[in-house]
């Protein structure tokens, strides 16, 4: 891997005394600044604001792109392998005919139909056209719930509630028919239920979004308005019934396993014995529901609401799933709504949607040519030899805790060795066999798309579950823990700078890929996964006490979390983010520990002016760098369960003793805290 530039000097040849021109050697290499302190703002204490210090200069240097909510170093390296995609699209679009049903014919006729924009114009809306025809002939309830079903099956929505097949959490080996909550649009329950200015903003922009579309396919305004007011009041009945965020996070209560004729008594308008064939998914005898309270008060919705609303709710299912491949006005008009969410100021470019479209729809294909081209045997060897140790220092940690028996010691330690790691890419790839794709017909493309999508999700249903798939496409910039598998997940796409590089010392590398790699290993320990044994089962391995005692010392990360205040009034949700607070802080513990076992850990050495320890923590804070705009925040604290860049780097760093020690932080600093309140737990 290139660890430096070449740089080209201001005149093309150099001249001898006898006048004969020659070529001049070529100047020295300027070596990578992994750790550049004109990113820095060197003017903060670091134990005042640690990533304010880390990464001051460059966020006041780099401006969040117009077609970007956020810029930083995930969202960098995440555009950077955009364009790597987009040259493996431009190049195999381009090439001549391909064997049809080949991998090439497909990803990149898939890709050239979506650039395709004259004909995408031509079509306007008329590839749904005959779905909301076919709505318009609805007249009675089962008649209702039949077109439901009809557009589960054809990949055009989950009206009302969700429903699919997957591991049993209980018997991970076996696959099996699973209901969840569902109905609504907006990304979270409480944007309905909500009556500040934002949600209200929010709640207003969707309403014209609604109208926007109905008009866009020929309804009266007054009628298009009457249809969101339809939707939006139908919708936030449901939301109503949902349970919130937090309250999912409990495995346990989310599991709620019933006969078919029993579920069906909860729900008297919904006969699952009958409808469950026509899903697909016959001769199921059991199933898991995860809301059982959310489909008894959804059952009743089926009566007690009129057909004609139901009818209006049926089409906006059809038209908001479409909106993003039909003509550029339903585009345009699904962009605007987005952007009140986001704050996002300009469409990013279609290129770069077709290319992410692509790797959304046909992952593994694309991801073959990704693979080849950007990924070398000597990045997975390393990650290999990486996780390896890693896994090893945890191992040391578990043994370590002094708030854990030796009994629940023990099946933690058997836990860790059944680990099963993948690396870049699976080992079989998936082929999407049956996917016709055609140049000329991008709406066509993604529906057949949907339909094998769900028609191989539902024929899992007896099949032992297949421990060969990935979560992620390889040129994916993240990496995952899965408690049902108890797997750890690194694609291909995160195995670069920041994270990692080859010509880095091993401050920067464990730093980055190394906190990941134990971040991912912690969720295996966190609030959701230790409710997982060795095996994926969802079974309490622990003792009461052990239990009692991790609880107690996972609550005090709920608080720290709790007093965040990122955005205006707004506050992390200390019990929604928990789970990536507990692996943030894991991770970085097992990493630094794991890198005081190298040569570099065991020095004092400096590099450009940082010793090593120095290096891995301000390594660790540059994978968090960047901004999010105020929208884009706001969002972020109400759905997603990771807390914002710069409390994952404050919020981590406070409690570890060698980050005080590093960057001498002591009393009267902004940040600092006691050795007796610094968290400890794995």
């Amino acid at each position: 891997m290139l660890t430096g530039a070449v740089c080209l000097s201001g005149a093309a040849f150099a001249h001898d005394g006898g006048g004969k021109a020659k070529t001049p050697p070529p100047p020295p290499e300027t070596p990578k600044k992994y750790i550049d302190p004109a990113n820095m703002d060197l003017s903060v204490k670091p134990g005042d604001d640690f990533f304010e210090y880390a990464n001051g200069a460059w966020i006041k240097k780099n401006a969040i792109p117009a077609d970007k909510t956020s810029w930083g170093s995930f969202i960098m390296l995440r555009d950077e392998n955009n364009k790597n995609l987009i040259s493996l699209l431009n190049e195999v679009s381009a090439a001549p005919a391909q064997p049809k049903g080949s991998l090439k014919q497909r990803v990149g006729d898939l890709f050239a139909s979506g650039m395709d924009t004259i004909a995408i114009e031509k079509a306007g809306y008329n590839p749904i056209k005959g779905d909301l025809q076919r709505i318009d002939k609805v007249s009675t309830t089962q008649q209702v719930l039949d077109e439901m079903i009809t557009e589960r099956l054809s990949g055009d929505g989950n009206a009302l509630f969700g429903v699919g097949v997957g591991q049993d959490s209980k018997h991970p080996s076996r696959n099996i028919v699973s209901f969840r909550q569902g109905g609504t649009t907006l990304p979270d329950r409480d944007y309905y239920l909500k009556d500040d200015p934002r949600s209200a903003k929010i709640q207003a922009a969707y309403k014209k979004y609604i109208v926007t579309l109905f008009t866009l396919t020929g309804t009266p305004a007054d009628e298009a308005e009457k249809n969101a007011n339809t939707i939006y009041d139908l919708e936030k009945t449901i939301a109503g019934f949902q349970k919130s965020r937090i309250a999912l996070r409990d495995p346990n209560a989310s599991y709620n396993k019933f006969s078919v004729a029993d579920f069906s008594k909860t729900t008297p308008n919904l006969n699952w014995a009958v409808i469950l064939p026509k899903l697909k998914m016959p001769g199921q005898d059991t199933v898991i529901v995860g809301q059982p309270d959310f489909f008894k008060a959804a059952d009743g919705l089926l009566t007690s609401v009129p057909v004609s609303d139901w009818k209006v709710y049926l089409k906006w299912q059809i038209l908001k799933g479409s909106a993003g491949y039909l003509s550029s006005d339903f585009v345009k008009a699904s962009f605007n709504f987005n952007s009140v969410l986001s704050g996002q100021k300009v469409q990013t470019p279609r290129i770069e949607r077709m290319s992410g479209l692509v790797d959304g729809s046909l992952g593994e294909l694309l991801g073959q040519l990704y693979v080849e081209k950007y990924f070398t045997p000597a990045a997975k060897a390393y990650m290999v030899n990486l996780v390896n140790n890693l896994k090893s220092t945890l191992g040391d940690r578990i043994k370590r805790v002094d708030w854990m028996s030796d009994e629940t010691k023990a099946r933690a330690l058997k836990k860790l060795a059944a680990f099963t790691v993948k690396i870049g890419y699976p080992d079989k790839w998936q082929e999407y066999n049956g996917i016709v794709i055609d140049r000329n017909d991008y709406a066509g493309n993604l529906k057949r798309i949907s339909i094998w999508r769900y028609n191989y999700n539902v024929s899992q249903l007896g099949k032992p579950v297949d421990k060969t798939r990935w979560g992620m496409t390889p040129p994916t910039v993240n990496a995952y823990y899965s408690p049902v598998g108890n797997e750890i997940v690194f694609p291909a796409g995160i195995l670069r700078f920041p994270f990692f590089d080859f010509g880095a010392d091993d401050a920067v590398n464990y730093g980055g890929i190394g906190v990941v790699i134990g971040h991912e290993m912690t969720h295996g320990f966190d609030d959701q996964g230790r409710q997982y044994d060795a095996d994926g089962t969802l079974r309490d391995w622990w003792t009461k006490s052990d239990a009692d005692n991790f609880t107690g010392r996972a609550q005090k990360v709920v608080n720290e979390f709790n007093g965040f205040m990122p955005v205006d009034t707004m506050h992390i949700k200390g019990a929604l983010t928990l789970g990536e607070n507990l692996a943030d802080l894991g991770g970085i513990n097992i990493a630094y520990e794991a890198y005081k076992k190298t040569k570099q850990g065991q020095s004092n050495a400096k590099i450009d002016g940082f010793t090593g320890d120095q290096r891995f923590f301000l390594s660790f804070a540059q994978v968090w760098r960047g901004a999010q705009r105020p929208e884009a925040l706001a969002q972020q604290l109400m759905t997603d369960p990771h807390s914002p860049g710069k409390y994952r780097t404050d919020g981590t760093v406070v409690n570890i003793d060698a980050w005080y020690t590093a960057f001498d932080v002591k009393p009267g600093d902004k940040m600092y805290k006691a050795p007796a309140d610094r968290i400890k737990i794995w």
